[in-house]
């Protein structure tokens, strides 16, 4: 199936256009998109999709473009995936990213390289009590450039089946909370604060927000 969709954008005033080419070869899509004064926008990407995988690459339509790889393969438990851009005109790739995570009833854990390899990051998210929703999780981040680790832990626990605290603090001393309530369907209430416990003179920070549905 062939789709064109254009509309225009506000200042600068500009029309992106995209051509969809569905199913030219089981799973696979053809996407053709660009803007219009900018003539070097135009971008081809391909994306792939199967039970066990999912593939995009895309190449600009310029002399000198920018070419894009993102991938993952695996399973309901197992999934390794990776995130590369490469820049044809200086020779460097711009973005290289890898990642692997585990995944069965109760838990979430995952190990990405990111930066180029320049840092690490491992997160565990594991559900304690389905019923009352109570929820803890980890993330520890370490930079080999820096030499710096980043560590923050959490949780979440259900007051009752409309409202939701949550609490987390990290190795800097920032500690924050917030509680939310749905007091209708998709309207929630939130009521959150942050502060910073190395430098208690400081004035915490509170805040207030109401997100509202149809």
């Amino acid at each position: 199936m062939l789709q064109l969709i254009s509309k225009w954008t506000p200042a600068p005033m500009q029309l992106f256009t995209t051509i969809t080419v569905d199913e030219p070869a089981p799973g696979l899509k053809a996407i053709f998109g660009f803007r219009v004064p900018d003539q070097r926008s135009g971008k081809i990407e391909l994306q792939y999709l199967h039970e066990y995988a999912g593939i995009s690459s895309s190449i600009g339509l310029t002399a000198n473009p920018i070419v894009n790889f993102s991938g993952v393969l695996g399973t309901n438990v197992l999934a390794l995936g990776t995130d590369i851009s490469f820049d044809t005109k200086t020779g460097n790739f711009t973005k290289c990213n890898a990642g692997f995570s585990f995944t069965n009833a109760d838990l979430i854990a995952s190990l990405a390289l990111n930066e180029k390899g320049d840092s690490v990051n491992a997160s565990y998210y594991h559900i304690v009590n389905l019923s009352t929703n109570t929820v803890v999780g980890a993330e520890v981040t370490h930079s080999f450039s820096t030499n710096v680790n980043t560590i923050t832990v959490g949780t979440q626990h259900a007051l009752d089946p409309s409202t939701t605290i949550k609490a987390r603090v990290n190795n800097a001393g920032k500690a924050s909370a917030l509680i939310q309530h749905e007091w209708r369907p998709k309207s929630l209430f939130t009521i959150s604060g942050e502060v910073d416990t190395k430098s208690i003179d400081k004035s915490p920070k509170v805040g207030l927000a109401l997100a509202l549905k149809p």
